[in-house]
């Protein structure tokens, strides 16, 4: 495979070649990965809602977590425990192949100011690459370690449980981290507008489902 500066050339065209939700033609549509009512804290198909709009690696990503009674958490919200979305159900967002684990990671501590901070040395912390076509894998971060009930190299189905929402990595406070990416390299992988299914009161458009920051979404699979 050719190269420039080690990089090999396939992932340099696709950091140039950055797809938006009107050119690019999904190869698989995607399942919430979990399970009831959760908050899209941050993320969207435009520059306005986009969770990382200059990162192309992150451009089209979100975070969801758990809201009751307008909190994300009980209590005081200095444990992770206290977290309503803490060790929910994390499920495979359609069917695939698990193409890496990391599961390396405690908790990150909760700060006392609202900001995120990585006590480990990769901002995913505990993750899971999916791929669910030629062209198209699923990153999910943040996981709670020791929890995942998947391995690498096994075949899994959509709505699959895999592990649970935890708060390893670069993060504020537990929550999901989902994202579609061209590639298994999540750092050289641009990635994808997610076209979603099965989302109740989400309008199809074009037999697909988009989501935005501040939205509630519920999975509408048993």
């Amino acid at each position: 495979m050719k190269s420039f500066i080690g990089i090999p050339i396939i992932y340099i065209k696709n950091l140039f070649r950055l797809p938006n939700v009107k050119s690019y033609k999904p190869e698989v549509l995607y399942s919430l990965p979990f399970e009831g009512k959760w908050l899209v804290a941050n993320g969207g198909i435009d520059k306005t809602n986009s969770h990382s709009w200059g990162v192309c690696n992150q451009r089209y990503a979100y975070d969801f977590y758990i809201l009751e009674n307008e909190k994300s958490f009980k209590g005081d919200g200095r444990k992770v425990t206290n977290y309503n979305c803490y060790e929910e159900p994390i499920l495979s967002p359609a069917d695939g192949i698990v193409v890496e684990i990391k599961n390396l990671f405690n908790d990150t501590p909760i700060p006392e100011v609202q900001e995120a901070i990585c006590a480990c040395s990769d901002i995913r912390g505990n993750y899971i690459v999916i791929k669910h076509s030629e062209n198209e894998c699923s990153t999910i971060a943040h996981i709670k370690k020791d929890s995942f009930c998947v391995n690498v190299g096994e075949n899994i189905k959509r709505g699959q449980k895999i592990a649970l929402c935890g708060n390893s990595g670069n993060t504020s406070e537990p929550h999901i981290h989902f994202q579609i990416q061209q590639g298994k390299n999540f750092l050289l992988s641009a990635s994808l507008p997610i076209s979603f299914i099965d989302i109740k009161n989400i309008p199809y458009q074009e037999e697909r489902q988009f989501i935005s920051r501040g939205q509630f979404i519920e999975n509408q699979i048993e």
